[in-house]
């Protein structure tokens, strides 16, 4: 419909059947919020509040840092189709006083007080203040007799009056000065408008007066000053509360007459005779102005009590503007009349100079004063000179021309413009008034009864980037403000609309009107990037019309400002009229095409700034469907298509791009953000009254905002396919390059995000409008000090967008159930109301766990068991399906209340249950599962499983000290309460559990409570696998072969024995070591031989574990013997203190003690546990353990010492000849017989053998080879003879021990043939002097034949 070169083609889709679009998919919130889209989607808006700040410069900026110092560019339009003012009413005059004013020749004066809603009318000493907003309601004032010739509106001092009076009227005539208190409230009005009542207060203060006073301004602190009629003087009218010794309750202050401190020589002062004609209070910057009949400017500043400062004189302007205007008619001696000074409000530029000031002429030239600091104040000079416009179209040429005309505008000063037949110039302007960068002035004019107003506004399409297609002039660079842009070369030329609008009567007063409480909160907070203040595009959707009130003897006229969004509503109603689309498309190309779709999306949704009402911006605007369809469809056609630019990387055939948006997306982004921005960055709350936090943002702007977001969504959610491509634009993603379907996808993952964040946005202001009514103060204070502590700085932003934002939240409406739960009032009125409107600030998890804690109040309530048990099983499943949202300190909460209920199912099953949602990516259990190293990121995961598990230890040890307790007498508890039951209960649900973390944790429990020997004897699933984990301990290994032995796995218990006793971990002493290999060894021959077919390896494991016994007694041993040294300092101490707590091998041993610490016999065990055979080892351990026996003591003491040590060893390792060489230790017994033959006995060498465990026939066997031998000593016959003597007492004894009934010798054994033949041998060679020998081998011959 709209269709122009840049426009994509086709005709927005409006069937049903359309596909649905991702924007109407991320219309409804999603289950679970996802906060990364929501802030991506957060810094698109950021964007926009930044492209705003920066699209638009500076009043100052364009008209001190264009290079120009004098400026006339305009846009004039020789139809209305552009004007920048609107005539929208006029308020006639209350009939009385309009015909008294028009019939009687009486002093008459009036004026505007926007402040509070009333024309002031003054007739002879009357005053009538006219209520306009009512329209015919006037208060009258007449306590005083002159004629009252000037009236002024000023702030009271502060602690002079009572609270009630709010301002000061004062009235003044040709002989006095009176102060009038008002008092001023908002009452209801007619259509529910909002009106002031007023009151007047006698203050009896008043001052007489020589001079007439006129020209009254205020100050921010109560100080009223005005000017002389007559003698030009500047006065101050002082007041205090009080007469005082140094000052009369109210007097006159003359500051001309030596009343001034002056801060500068006064070179270029005015003289006696200019007389000052005009004050002018500056509120933003604490200073005053005052204009002289010869066009000079003074600054002053208040100074003390009662004093000023004179800062400056600005004299001579008409030469310091011609100077930067040279040659311009519109400069003349005769016309160049400053007719009013103008308070310019301070801008946010960074630029050297600031504009603070403006004078305008009587011919409509403006002079912009700016200053720099120089000391304490600033230096004021003239900047720059703004000529008037000097084309304006006479206004009966303007309304006879058709409105379908070219537009004569977009230049600049030096280009001339098309030529009109009756160019206007203005000359005779006589008063005027600035608001936020538009003026507007009135003179007459040359049609009776009628005044000519100068209307002059910024033209934004030509100074603003607005992406339009002619650009603003000279702008070489971005603009450069306070978020970052670079610094240009050159600004944009100021230029502006002007036209002249007709006003029927004489013009007497003008003034702004007053913006509405909803504008002035609507403020961009102070952490966002602000727009300039006549970047009205930024704020058309957010704030009122500006509107100038024009009083004149016909009554108040209402001029409103017109925006851009009221040009396109007109566009668009004459599009419905001559369905001619060339002013919608010259309108898109002249703002843009972002700009227009946005404006667009305004009207389309019904915005409710459109309308121009008192009430707008409450109310929903009249936007008619046939103006919305036209802007819908306008909006998709002008939307375009978002296109791909792709970025190669070099040297590989991988590449990125970005996606330039379209202008749907683009308007989007633009309108929500224009729309969000007075509450985006704004903190929810501030500091109030009482120390408690109150809300910091409006609930009207708040309901504003929401209801325009509201529409929007509406809009959209209509229209699913307002985002989609057409059917006609390209032929679908199969068929479309890869660019254009990048491009596509983009731009709907984006629009998809806005979206979400649009929804979420409604919900959230809902959220803190209900928060509102609920007191949100006293909310806050019942929060947790950290919650405090977030909300004191929390903004709307990260209300909606941040993780702070939703914990916050949640924990105000925590606190809201708890309030519904302690009055006893049920939450289901509350959750549904949060579940229907915001149900991402209350999901169903969150409504689910209200419900349960409102059923665990109820059972607390309830005095039926059956009907309590009910309630609490509900409970617990609603916990349960709601444990995501669940947080510790709730669940904590519940534990509790479950365990003072004797519920046990809940005080079990819910933390288990919590502790697997709290770890659902079982990070915390694999970190178990791993040996929880440390500095494990998973260590937080692992740390939530645990505390959840430590409620159920706590409900454990809750149920078991009730059960410790005695029950009082006389009382029987129910089933449910009986804490024996409950007890039993909760460890059946807690051993019932399958989480085998859980189980590790309460056997650990139970352990450390001294209930092992009962955890053994139930033998839980997880408990051999607790026992075996890692760390190890010796009390889990003692448990752990205690386990397997009464599971009857006696081979297992032995080898968790046998690792315990070789365990080097732990600090165990060797005797408790022995113990373990002990009962290892015990352990191990108890396995039954069929069991699991590991005979032969039980076998094996069974001798190992008996030999490492061996050693280990041997180390014993070893211990024993060294232990006497163990206090020694040094490294004797230190090796003994490790053989005291370690198991050693036998080279350890032998090498590093028994050998060092020379110790004979250890070595002999040493060498028997290891079966090491060495003869060259094992013999001299038995010389020396001879020799020890023999030094140094007598031969009957040392065969003693001897028989005692031998005997011994014998019986100890006989027969094994590692460590007993039986023939070495035969010898040495021998020869020491040998050598002591008066001592010791025949007999006693074979005797000791045979002690020793040595069978008669070795002994024998060993002595009859010494016998026969031949070897010394046993070549001598004396020894030969003493051997034949011990031979003879052995086969006497063998023989004795054969013949005992119970002889361990067997008698079938006995050699009596080889004995009978060797006694033979023995009695022909012996001696025969040895009788006694003799006669025992005779005995024993005799013995053989009687009893063989």
């Amino acid at each position: 419909m709209f269709r122009s070169t840049a426009a994509a083609p086709g005709t927005f889709p409006t069937t049903s059947s359309a596909k649905p679009s991702q924007a109407q998919m991320a219309a409804g919130p999603p289950p679970l919020l996802d906060l990364p889209s929501l802030q991506s989607a957060s810094r698109v808006l950021h964007d926009q509040f930044v492209k705003d700040a920066q699209s638009v410069p500076e009043l100052g900026d364009m008209l001190t840092g264009s290079g120009l110092q004098s400026s006339a560019a305009y846009s004039v339009y020789p139809d209305d189709f552009k004007v920048p003012f609107q005539k929208r009413r006029l308020v006639p005059i209350p009939e009385s006083l309009f015909q008294h004013y028009n019939t009687t020749h009486v002093a008459t004066h009036m004026g505007l007080m926007p402040e509070i809603d009333r024309v002031w009318i003054s007739i002879d000493h009357n005053l009538f203040l006219w209520d306009y907003i009512e329209g015919q309601e006037l208060s009258s004032y007449s306590d005083q007799p002159d004629v009252i010739t000037h009236v002024a509106l000023v702030k009271p001092k502060a602690n002079v009056f009572i609270d009630e009076i709010t301002s000061l009227l004062v009235l003044c005539t040709p002989i006095s000065v009176v102060l009038l208190g008002v008092s001023v409230t908002n009452i209801p009005g007619p259509s529910h408008r909002r009106r002031k009542e007023i009151k007047f207060y006698a203050t009896d203060m008043s001052v007489s007066t020589e001079v007439e006073m006129t020209s009254v301004a205020g100050t921010n602190d109560g100080r009223i000053f005005m000017s002389g009629l007559q003698d030009g003087n500047l006065y101050e009218l002082h007041y205090q509360e009080k007469e005082g010794w140094f000052g009369k309750r109210v007097q006159l202050i003359n500051h001309s007459v030596g009343g001034v401190q002056s801060l500068i020589p006064r070179l270029g002062s005015t003289k006696a005779e200019d007389r000052i004609i005009s004050v002018v209070s500056d509120l933003h910057r604490n200073c005053f102005y005052t204009l002289t009949a010869k066009n000079a400017i003074s600054l002053y500043r208040t100074h003390g009590d009662k004093a000023v400062q004179h800062i400056q004189t600005l004299s001579n302007l008409y030469k310091a503007a011609q100077d930067k205007a040279p040659g311009s008619p519109a400069l003349t001696p005769n016309t160049f009349s400053i007719i009013s000074l103008h308070v310019i409000e301070p801008g946010r530029s960074q630029s050297q100079y600031g504009v603070q000031l403006m004078a305008i002429t009587a011919n409509g030239v403006r002079l912009f004063f700016g200053g720099s600091m120089a000391g304490s104040y600033r230096q004021l000079q003239l900047l720059h000179v703004r000529l008037p416009p000097p084309n304006l179209i006479h206004p009966d040429e303007q309304a006879s021309r058709i409105r379908t005309q070219q537009a004569t505008g977009y230049s600049l000063a030096h280009q001339q413009q098309q030529p009109t037949s009756r160019p206007y110039i203005v000359s005779g302007l006589d008063i005027s008034c600035y608001d936020a960068g538009s003026t507007v002035a009135a003179q007459p004019s040359d049609i009776s009864e009628t005044d000519f107003l100068l209307c002059l506004a910024p033209d934004l399409t030509r100074i603003g980037s607005l992406g339009q297609i002619h650009g603003p002039q000279l702008q070489q660079a971005a603009y450069s403000g306070m978020y970052g842009a670079s610094q240009g070369p050159s600004r944009p030329i100021l230029t502006e609309h002007a036209t002249l609008i007709p006003i029927p009567g004489r013009t007497w007063a003008m003034a702004p009107a007053p913006r509405p409480p909803l504008a002035a909160a609507a403020v961009t907070p102070p952490d966002c990037p602000a727009p300039v203040i006549i970047n009205e595009l930024a704020t058309q959707f957010s704030e009122p019309v500006r509107q100038f009130m024009i009083l004149t003897n016909a009554g108040l006229t209402f001029m409103v400002k017109r925006r851009a969004l009221d040009y396109l509503k007109d566009v668009i109603e004459d599009f419905q009229a001559e369905r001619n689309p060339q002013r919608l498309i010259e309108f898109r190309d002249s703002f843009g095409r972002d700009q227009t779709c946005a404006m667009l999306l305004a009207i389309a949704s019904g915005n409710t700034f459109l309308d121009v009402g008192e009430q707008v911006g409450l109310s929903s605007s009249t936007v008619s469907p046939e103006v919305a369809a036209v802007a819908r469809q306008a909006f998709y056609d002008f939307g375009e298509r978002p296109i791909w630019a792709e970025r190669m990387t070099y040297g590989t055939s991988e590449g990125s791009g970005s996606a330039t948006f379209s202008g749907r997306r683009e308007g989007l982004a633009l309108y929500f953000a224009r729309l969000v921005r007075p509450i985006w960055k704004a903190k929810l709350v501030k500091p109030g009254s009482l120390g408690q936090q109150e809300p910091n943002i409006l609930d009207d702007v708040l309901v504003v905002v929401q209801k325009n977001l509201s529409a929007l969504k509406e809009l959209l959610d209509r229209n699913p396919a307002i985002f989609n491509s057409a059917t006609g634009d390209h032929t679908g993603a199969r068929s479309a390059a890869f660019s254009e379907q990048e491009a596509w996808k983009a731009k709907q993952a984006s629009v998809g995000q806005l979206m979400a964040l649009l929804a979420r946005t409604i919900e959230a202001i809902f959220f803190f409008l209900l928060l509102t009514d609920y007191k949100i103060g006293d909310l806050i204070s019942q929060c947790d000090a950290e919650t405090q502590k977030t909300l004191q700085t929390l903004t709307f932003e990260q209300l909606v967008t941040e993780q702070i934002g939703v914990a916050a939240s949640r924990a105000l409406v925590n606190v809201v159930i708890n309030q519904q739960i302690g009055q006893q009032i049920s939450v289901d009125t509350i959750s549904s109301i949060l579940q229907e409107r915001c149900g991402t600030f209350c999901s169903t998890d969150d409504v689910m766990l209200y419900k349960a804690r409102e059923n665990v109040r109820k059972a607390a309530e309830s005095r039926n068991p059956v009907e309590r048990q009910n309630c609490l099983s509900e409970s617990l499943q609603m916990f349960t399906k709601g444990a995501r949202i669940l947080e510790f300190e709730k669940l904590q909460e519940i534990a509790g209340d479950y365990q003072q209920l004797n519920y046990a199912k809940g005080a079990m099953e819910l933390p288990l249950h919590c502790a697997q949602i709290f770890d659902s990516d079982n990070q915390g259990r694999d970190f178990w599962y791993a040996g929880c190293p440390a500095n494990d990121p998973r260590t937080d995961f692992w740390q939530k499983r645990k505390h959840c598990y430590d409620l159920v230890l706590d409900s454990l040890s809750v149920f078991e000290k009730r059960c410790e307790s005695t029950k009082q007498p006389g009382t029987v508890a129910s089933v449910y309460d009986d804490p024996e039951t409950v007890r039993s209960h909760a460890y059946e649900l807690a051993f019932a559990s399958d989480d085998e973390i859980f189980h590790s944790t309460l056997y650990d429990w139970l352990i450390d409570r001294g209930l092992a020997d009962e955890l053994l004897e139930m033998r839980p699933q997880y408990l051999e696998a607790h026992l075996r984990r890692e760390p190890i301990s010796v009390q889990k290994y003692q448990l752990l072969w205690q386990f397997y032995v009464k599971d009857g796995q006696p081979l297992r218990a032995a080898e968790v024995l046998g690792a315990l006793a070789e365990a080097t971990e732990f600090d165990l002493s060797l005797e408790s070591r022995l113990e373990y290999l002990t009962l290892a060894v015990a352990n191990a021959k108890s396995h039954p031989v069929a069991v699991g077919g590991r005979h032969e390896t039980a076998l094996a494991f069974l001798t190992e574990l008996e030999e490492k016994l061996e050693v280990a007694q041997v180390q014993l041993e070893l211990y024993h013997a060294v232990q006497h040294k163990a206090k020694e300092p040094g490294e004797v101490g230190a090796k003994i203190k490790v053989l005291s707590k370690g198991l050693l091998n036998v080279t350890e041993m032998y090498q590093l003690y028994a050998e060092p610490f020379d110790l004979p016999i250890v070595k002999l065990s040493i060498l028997h546990v290891s079966q090491h055979r060495d003869e060259n080892i094992v013999r001299p351990i038995w010389n020396r353990i001879f020799e020890d026996a023999i030094d140094d003591v007598e031969p009957e003491v040392a065969a003693d010492r001897i028989f005692s040590t031998v005997v011994p060893l014998g019986q100890r390792f006989y027969p094994s000849e590692f460590a007993f060489p039986l023939r070495h230790v035969a010898s040495l017994l021998v020869r020491f017989a040998l050598a002591n033959k008066s001592v010791v006995l025949f007999g006693w060498a074979p005797r000791i053998l045979v002690q020793c465990g040595v069978p008669h026939a070795e002994v024998w066997d060993i002595l009859h080879e010494m016998y026969e031998s031949q070897i010394p000593p046993f070549n001598a016959q004396a020894n030969v003879q003493h051997v034949s003597s011990d031979i003879a007492v052995l086969l006497n004894d063998w023989l004795e021990d054969v013949k005992r009934p119970q002889s361990s010798a067997a008698r079938a054994e006995f050699p009596v043939y080889r004995i009978d033949q060797a006694l033979d041998q023995y009695l022909s060679e012996l001696e025969p002097s040895r009788q006694e020998t003799k006669s025992l081998y005779e005995g024993v011959k005799r013995q053989l034949r009687r009893y063989w």
